[in-house]
């Protein structure tokens, strides 16, 4: 699967960028000519060489101290014109309302949303300032079709979509396009795989996400972070320059009902 977009000239800012989805999205715009700037509270040393290879800058943020994320978002721009951010830092909160505390529901919804709005509210006048450039807030399908698992979570995506939406509505006029990818089970990040290593049954787990999709369940396989990654290349490339306010469901079908026996 190939698509190729000219980010010459142009900076972007992955947030979790470490692992999966937004590791994926940061190598791809920087295979693409972005100078890329990665922020995550964990730095992970097997990115070292890859990402030194590809220019990529790695600042370790906590995106829930917003004067943290100012200051990574604010750097980058000062490399040249900042076009491209994608909010993708996030975790999962899998309780029941009954166990969810005070201090689970700020650690998703401020890790989830919050950082998220406030990575527009410091990207969108560099942008401005540029002419333009896209943002793309990594929500799921949870934000689609609320779970009954984790309903924190849940609303915490689905707000990230309503925040797609209308900021999307307020920017237009600044050239700033918004959108969110909303993927299902993706393999191969730190979410999914504490989720498997905590079943006991690794491969039993991955077979249900599996089977809960009806694309996947038809590969049968997991939907892979490079692929999340190419939705999010084209949504901030010119291809896209018509398409804002969308949330964009990468789920193999799992949003869509129940599937077919």
């Amino acid at each position: 699967m190939n698509f190729s977009v000219d980010l010459k000239n142009h900076v972007a800012v992955v947030t979790g960028g470490a692992s999966g989805i937004g590791r994926a999205c940061a190598v791809l715009l920087a295979e693409q000519g972005a100078k890329v700037f990665v922020a995550d509270y964990d730095p992970l040393d097997a990115n070292e060489s890859q990402f030194a290879d590809l220019g990529i800058e790695h600042r370790r943020c906590d995106v829930r101290a917003v004067d943290e994320l100012q200051q990574v978002i604010d750097e980058a721009a000062t490399a040249g014109p900042l076009k491209v951010l994608v909010n993708n830092a996030g975790i999962g909160m899998v309780k029941q309302i009954d166990d969810v505390s005070e201090e689970d529901w700020d650690a998703c919804l401020d890790t989830n949303f919050k950082a998220a709005f406030f990575g527009c509210k410091f990207a969108i006048p560099h942008m401005r300032a540029a002419g333009g450039g896209a943002i793309v807030n990594v929500s799921s399908n949870a934000g689609l079709l609320p779970r009954a698992h984790d309903p924190v979570y849940s609303i915490s995506k689905g707000a990230l979509i309503s925040l797609t939406k209308s900021l999307a509505l307020c920017h237009a006029a600044d050239r700033v396009r918004i959108n969110a990818v909303c993927p299902g089970p993706v393999g191969q990040t730190r979410m999914m795989e504490a989720d498997l290593q905590a079943t006991g049954d690794r491969e039993a787990m991955a077979q249900k996400f599996i089977d809960a999709s009806p694309l996947a369940k038809a590969y049968n396989r997991l939907t892979d972070p490079r692929e999340i990654a190419m939705s999010v290349l084209y949504l901030v490339s010119d291809a896209a320059t018509m398409v804002t306010g969308t949330a964009v469901g990468i789920d193999g079908g799992k949003s869509l009902g129940v599937p077919p026996k």
